[in-house]
């Protein structure tokens, strides 16, 4: 996935949910320790930084440089360039040896992994035993029935533009998604736990959301505009004028567990 969201990395930093702190909270209270979490694929640090408020120190990592420049600077975090060149035993080394991790995280980001790969690297780092992975993603924001309406037509759109067979993990709420761990009672594989990320946003959030969306990216370059000014004007009606501010819920899914031992 290296550059994928690379050109529309300044629009993820502002566009996205945020993840509820209690989540956090919870994911903490099922480690043991508390010393280290790596955040994996950390974009702009959204998810680290909460990780933060429970460990003392957070390795968080990215393939994409552009991605980690936009980054929210913390004395607790250290960001981490991972090219996709490196080696196994290197990141292994990079985040802190075998059995050094306590919480590992991967936000709206684990379905474009190389898995086993992934997987093999999480069961070394991770602390046996109490060392923890959760994993999570979202894939519908409901805002009324009239933007849904739209919205829902418009996503219909983009299909042919997404990265396939990645995105359907996303499009099934991780129902599909390999997960070789121990459950802990939130979410296992084949059982995600479902959950709902309320925001208060703008007409002008909800839209920057849907431009990060990488289809968009990968459709201009292929001459179509999902977005066209026409589509836009009629979600700004549907939405209730660009001015008002709506609480609106996205639709998440969550999985967490440990290394059997």
């Amino acid at each position: 996935m290296a550059g994928l969201f690379d050109k529309q990395a300044d629009l993820y930093l502002d566009a996205r949910p945020n993840y509820p702190s209690e989540w956090f909270s919870k994911l903490a209270g099922l480690t043991d320790h508390h010393v280290l979490a790596w955040d994996a694929a950390t974009g702009n640090g959204q998810a680290a930084l909460a990780v933060a408020d429970h460990y003392e120190r957070v390795i968080a990592t990215d393939i994409s440089e552009s991605q980690l420049k936009l980054a929210t600077p913390h004395p607790k975090i250290d960001y981490r360039h991972t090219p996709s060149t490196m080696t196994d035993d290197e990141m292994v080394e990079l985040i802190g040896g075998e059995s050094s991790v306590d919480l590992i995280t991967v936000a709206q980001a684990v379905h474009w992994f190389d898995l086993p790969r992934f997987y093999a690297v999480a069961k070394r780092v991770l602390r046996k035993p109490g060392g923890i992975i959760a994993v999570w993603g979202y894939n519908d924001v409901v805002v009324s029935p009239e933007f849904d309406k739209v919205q829902y037509r418009f996503h219909a759109e983009t299909l042919p533009y997404w990265k396939y067979p990645n995105i359907q993990h996303v499009f099934d709420a991780y129902g599909a998604l390999p997960f070789p761990f121990e459950s802990v009672g939130m979410g296992s594989e084949g059982k995600p736990l479902m959950l709902e990320m309320p925001k208060t946003t703008s007409f002008e959030g909800i839209l920057r959301m849907f431009k990060s969306w990488s289809a968009i990216v990968t459709a201009r370059e292929k001459g179509v505009e999902l977005l066209p000014e026409s589509l836009i004007k009629e979600l700004e009606t549907a939405w209730g004028g660009k001015d008002l501010i709506r609480n609106v819920v996205y639709k998440a899914f969550m999985i967490v567990g440990r290394v059997s031992v």
